[in-house]
Order: C-alpha cells, then sequence, then structure tokens
C-alpha cells in the first residue's frame, strides 16, 4: 500500500533503538525523510548508516541530544522546524516500587513523558493545521490502562499525556491533522528486558523463567516484534489515516483484556 506520504518530514524522539528506532526505518521505507533522535552518538550514528543504506532516497539528519530538556527539544526543531510528521517518544522512569519515589524523581518523570511531548506538540500543531497536514503519534504504553509492576510513574504521566491531548486531537481534526496513541505491551526491546533483569532480582528467579512466565500470560504467547511496530505507526501518520484521531491503539497480543 501506498501511504502517501513520499516526500514529508518526520522528528521521531528517542529513535536510536527500540521502537522508536522500528518507527523511524518504516517511516524511511515510505520515503519519508527523518530526523533520528538519541542520546549516544555511536548507537545514534550506527542506527542512521543502517537505515541509510537500506533506503538511500530519503534524508537522514541526527540530532544527539536528550529530548527531556529545552536545549533537546529546540535543537531537534532547528534541524526540522516544520514537521509533517511527529512521533513523541522518550525513556521512561527506572523500575521501581513506588514507595520508593520522591518528589523529584516525581518530577522528572513527569517532564520525561507528559511536559516534553505536549511542549513539542505545541511548537508544530500550528504550521502543520497551516499546511492542512500533520500527524502526531504518542508512543504511551499499555499500563495506561492496564497496571504494571514498578511502572506507576510512567503510567500517571502517560495517562496525563493521554487525557490532555485528547481535546487537543478534536480541535485540530478539521484542518486534516491527526493526533493518536499507540500502547505498546511487551515488546522486545531494551526497556522490557531492563523490566526483565530488575524483576528478575527482586523474585531472586532466572530472566528465562520471568521471560517465560510473562510472554505465557499474553494470547500470542511471544514478545512483540518493534517491526510490527513501526509499521502501525507509520500507517497512522498516512493520508489514508486522517479520519482516526483520538485513539488509543493497543499493540499488546491480546493481553489487554477488554471488549470495548
Amino acid at each position: 500500500m501506498d501511504l502517501g506520504i513520499q516526500g514529508k518530514s518526520a522528528i521521531i524522539c528517542a529513535s536510536s533503538r527500540g521502537l522508536g528506532k522500528a518507527c523511524a526505518s518504516s517511516l524511511a521505507a515510505n520515503g519519508v525523510n527523518i530526523v533520528l533522535n538519541g542520546r549516544d552518538q555511536k548507537v545514534l550514528s550506527e542506527t542512521a548508516s543502517a537505515i541509510s543504506k537500506k533506503f538511500s532516497n530519503i534524508n537522514i539528519q541526527v540530532v544527539c541530544t536528550d529530548v527531556s530538556t529545552e536545549e533537546g527539544r529546540q535543537a531537534l526543531l532547528d534541524v526540522c522546524p516544520q514537521p509533517d510528521i511527529l512521533v513523541n517518544n522518550n525513556g521512561g522512569p527506572p523500575f521501581k516500587n513506588f514507595r520508593d519515589l520522591n518528589k523529584d524523581s516525581i518530577v522528572d518523570g513527569i517532564n520525561m513523558n507528559m511536559i516534553t511531548p505536549i511542549e513539542l506538540v505545541q511548537k508544530v500543531i500550528d504550521g502543520m493545521t497551516e499546511r492542512k497536514f500533520g500527524r502526531i503519534v504518542n508512543i504511551t504504553s499499555i499500563s495506561v490502562k492496564k497496571p504494571m509492576f514498578g511502572l506507576d510513574l510512567s503510567s500517571g504521566a502517560r495517562a496525563g499525556l493521554t487525557a490532555f491531548l485528547s481535546g487537543v486531537a478534536r480541535s485540530v481534526a478539521e484542518h486534516n491533522v491527526t493526533i493518536n496513541n499507540i500502547l505498546p505491551g511487551m515488546f522486545d526491546t531494551d526497556r522490557l528486558r531492563q523490566g526483565l533483569d530488575a524483576k528478575a532480582k527482586i523474585t531472586n528467579e532466572s530472566i528465562n523463567i520471568i521471560a517465560n512466565q510473562m510472554t505465557s500470560s499474553v494470547p500470542a504467547k511471544r514478545f512483540g516484534n518493534p517491526e510490527e511496530f513501526g509499521e502501525a505507526c507509520a500507517f497512522l501518520c498516512s493520508t489514508h489515516a486522517g479520519y482516526i484521531t483520538g485513539q488509543n491503539l493497543l499493540l499488546d497480543g491480546g493481553l489487554f483484556e477488554s471488549s470495548f
């Protein structure tokens, strides 16, 4: 399927690895010029090189910065001030018992997973409405709907982002600008492996046992493949998805049990 976005420009936050990288690769495959972002210059350069080798017909820019900072967000906008597509993504707070959180760590978590994406949306949305095309996809988490051990701060911040942008999405829909959220379940990423390690240390069980327990709880009986996630993101960024807005797309292999 031709997604109709060849030649468009996209900022993909936290895209040097994991789900962000998968989104960047899928957008690049559809002819979108991309801005890659990460905090590790070596990993970021390797990702840019790998995507460039596969899709040589697009422009790739890299910005090594922490998107959670005001300076980092501005650095992204300096290289791409008028993106057609914005994929909001960021690392979340570390896995931690809520009893061990203090005020500073709570504020940091809210900044990472709520304030940062909101401020980026504020910067790009007027240009999108003027050009009559814009696609904003926020990578949140299944934990917005399904409580998960150690992710209380991440869940709360991402749920706040979801609620905040719900009304915004409706206010710009008439201009062919959409805002949607993708809620990943258990995907085979570095963050998931960190979670496995943290839980293994707490329970004194092996990582393999923890992993098997987790996959057995998923109806699909496996962890998600990041490439699957990237393709779903690319479709939401396509010209065909203009009538989809303000939605939460669960990609979880059926883990969240609900009929509606």
